[in-house]
């Protein structure tokens, strides 16, 4: 025990590394699922993508030789498939419509309602940091949406999307209180295994109506979707395990960054000075939160 402390904490610079790649890499994954569901939908997108992630999850938890999951894992790993599927597919069609980097500015806000979910389910205390925090973000939400409404190209499209990644974010902040509880009962293979497994299953019984066999050509962009998130949900575990969360806490905010540049780059998406205004204060309130409850100021894509 105090050679893994002295280890965990002897690293913090390598752990800050690897988590900004983390971070990196599921940018990366976000801008390309973005590519995906123009091109079959956000359901065959979310679906192909979870059997593969399942596939592989599943071989990984089997060479294990695991014990069966007691009855109580199970039923939260159903609730927490159902709650992550609606994060998604939610999120994702929205982001079709939206600027890649105004989608994950959004997005940011997840932590801010997840410490009240925290407060609602798991009886912990709000304090005036969440609250004023809170309230900045919002204020950042306020300026991105006025962007959108005073801009010349302003679509229709452009607000549904906004409704949908923060309807998104709701269930994902519920999400992240579901995480804590996972955590305490069951490991991380088994987690990512069933509760994908159920998401397959769940998507699957529209399959006879909606699903398409994706082209050739798109079979490996949803293999590297998939290792991305798998690889970079690694990445941020380990180095969760080695450094504070309070310390890398602002390493989560980099996917702006990245959202910007990819979405220029990929998608010819120009960030207006409005949705850097919104993102900034939304970032601030998450930091000003995050000194209540540090290690519920996860990004969404660090837990699917």
């Amino acid at each position: 025990m105090t050679k893994l402390k002295t280890a965990a904490a002897a690293s913090p610079l390598i752990a800050l590394a690897v988590c900004a790649f983390a971070i990196f890499l599921m940018s990366v994954m976000d801008a390309a699922m973005k590519g995906l569901v123009i091109a079959i939908g956000v359901y065959n997108t979310i679906l192909w993508r979870s059997v593969v992630v399942t596939m592989a999850a599943g071989g990984a938890w089997s060479l294990l030789r695991p014990a069966a999951p007691r009855a109580a894992a199970l039923k939260l790993h159903a609730l927490r498939a159902v709650v992550i599927g609606i994060t998604l597919i939610s999120f994702f069609w929205g982001l079709a419509k939206l600027p890649l980097a105004e989608a994950i500015a959004l997005s940011f806000i997840a932590p801010l309602i997840a410490l009240f979910f925290a407060a609602l389910l798991l009886g912990e205390r709000v304090r005036k940091q969440a609250i004023w925090g809170s309230l900045a973000g919002m204020g950042g939400v306020v300026i991105i949406m006025a962007g959108q409404f005073g801009h010349s190209t302003y679509t229709s499209d452009a607000l549904a999307g906004t409704a949908a990644v923060l309807f998104s974010t709701v269930f994902y902040a519920f999400n992240l209180v579901l995480m804590r509880r996972q955590a305490l009962i069951a490991p991380p293979l088994e987690i990512s295994f069933f509760q994908n497994l159920i998401l397959v299953i769940i998507l699957a019984s529209g399959a006879p109506w909606v699903a398409v066999a994706p082209s050739s050509d798109l079979w490996l962009p949803i293999a590297g979707v998939a290792a991305l998130s798998f690889g970079g949900n690694l990445m941020m575990n380990w180095a969760y395990a080695r450094a504070e969360a309070q310390y890398l806490i602002p390493m989560e905010y980099t996917a702006f960054v990245w959202a910007i540049g990819l979405g220029w780059f990929l998608f010819g998406e120009v960030v207006s000075w409005t949705t850097l205004a919104g993102a900034g204060l939304i970032i601030a309130g998450c930091l000003v939160a995050a000194r209540t409850n540090p290690k519920l100021a996860e990004p969404i894509e660090a837990t699917v």
